[in-house]
């Protein structure tokens, strides 16, 4: 799942770089406001990655969610507050 996120990531990464250069270096010689709309949807696209990349897949573990080893689980309860010592 992690290899699948951080391809995704660095393709919309690299999508994003590919406008923004080719944006400035030949598109503007044919359109500026071309190459301004190139680089307005390439700025939109690191948000989208971030979000992709972050995205929780079905098999994921969660933050909270437990990890199995009785004693971490518990010493993370107690920092949570969600359950005392001394019960």
């Amino acid at each position: 799942m992690y290899a699948r996120r951080r391809r995704a990531y660095f393709l919309l990464m690299g999508g994003c770089l590919f406008l923004f250069v080719s944006a400035w270096s030949f598109v503007r010689l044919w359109s500026v406001e071309a190459a301004v709309a190139l680089c307005v949807v390439a700025m939109v696209i690191p948000p989208v990655a971030a979000m992709v990349a972050n995205r929780r897949g079905p098999d994921d573990r969660w933050w909270d969610d437990p990890s199995g080893d009785q004693k971490s689980d518990e010493w993370w309860d107690e920092l949570d507050g969600k359950r005392r010592r001394d019960e």
